[in-house]
């Protein structure tokens, strides 16, 4: 009999087609939405789920006695109950860096769409608008020679920075697991203190899980260090930033813009005080999937299934899963 994976939730025939023609020989994928009867029928003998979930939480695992492994397809985790996930025994991986390309690739152009003003001139051009302005009230800036701080040097943070050196950007970062030296050389960067990267970035870019070292990381006290020609980059997760403390920066012009791929509220409500600012560039968390790595998540997700199934450790398994509680 064929060892089941219950796959979540349902998506469209394109993409289950890609995960159909991955699925390993003696593998059986089960597709079905979270929270239905047909999941918990689904789940009640499950060894494995594969997915992009809504909250996974106490429910969930207690649905699921013989489950071995989640794995997601999301590098974030942040909607996992680690507590639940933890009593229950079951580890839980995130895609291995498979969206890290396209995240990469989506940070590089938020820096180059908030210097250049892309969204705005587009608007303009639109409306009948050429050349609106002078060129100062509406400067463009270049990405050449700017430094780059990184917030969170893990597997998209090192690819932002060597997207960076084709801009002969300085790249400086900060994370609480710094490399050696001789990886910081290969690698083109060093370290600097949290603040100091605040104080002296140009761009200030996130790259960090979401929990509760960093929820609101950037706050009304940070913004306040950062230059007033600097811009915020984010597409980690919308809690990192408080909202309320970036519209008043971007408002008093404490910063001069930014750029962000995820809200604290998804999707935001249509009166959201950054609708309103010509400095504020928006897009709708779409950085992670692009069609290229539907393709790298299953590929890494099905191989984890694998290993466990052989009697392997996971990989990828989130780090607070490997580290036990209050150490």
């Amino acid at each position: 009999m064929a060892t089941k994976i219950v796959f979540i939730p349902k998506q469209p025939d394109a993409i289950l087609d890609i995960a159909k023609s991955l699925t390993p020989p003696g593998f059986e994928l089960v597709v079905v939405d979270q929270d239905t009867p047909a999941f918990y029928d689904a789940v009640k003998d499950a060894e494995y789920v594969m997915g992009l979930g809504r909250p996974i939480g106490g429910e969930f695992f207690r649905s699921a006695p013989k489950l071995k492994l989640v794995q997601l397809l999301s590098a974030g985790y942040d909607r996992v109950d680690i507590e639940s996930a933890r009593k229950a025994k079951v580890s839980v991986a995130n895609n291995g860096g498979a969206n890290a390309i396209a995240v990469s690739e989506h940070t590089i152009m938020l820096m180059l769409s908030v210097l250049k003003r892309l969204v705005v001139f587009h608007n303009d051009v639109v409306a009948g608008k050429w050349r609106v302005g002078n060129h100062v009230d509406s400067r463009v800036f270049e990405l050449h020679g700017k430094t780059l701080g990184i917030v969170g040097l893990g597997n998209i943070g090192k690819k932002v920075a060597r997207l960076a050196h084709a801009f002969d950007m300085t790249i400086q970062y900060y994370d609480v697991a710094r490399l050696t030296e001789d990886q910081e050389d290969a690698l083109g960067v060093r370290f600097v203190l949290f603040t100091e990267l605040l104080r002296t970035s140009d761009i200030v870019t996130l790259h960090v899980p979401l929990d509760d070292s960093t929820r609101n990381l950037i706050g009304a006290r940070e913004l306040a260090m950062m230059q007033k020609s600097a811009i915020l980059v984010n597409t980690c997760r919308g809690p990192v930033v408080d909202e309320n403390a970036l519209y008043r920066a971007l408002t008093e012009g404490q910063i001069l813009a930014a750029g962000l791929d995820v809200l604290v509220e998804e999707p935001a409500k249509p009166n959201h005080p950054l609708f309103s600012l010509k400095n504020v560039t928006l897009t709708p968390h779409s950085a992670g999937p692009t069609w290229e790595n539907w393709r790298a998540r299953f590929r890494n997700g099905f191989d984890n299934i694998q290993r466990v199934a052989a009697g392997r450790p996971a990989k990828w398994v989130i780090p607070e899963l490997l580290t036990p509680p209050g150490a």
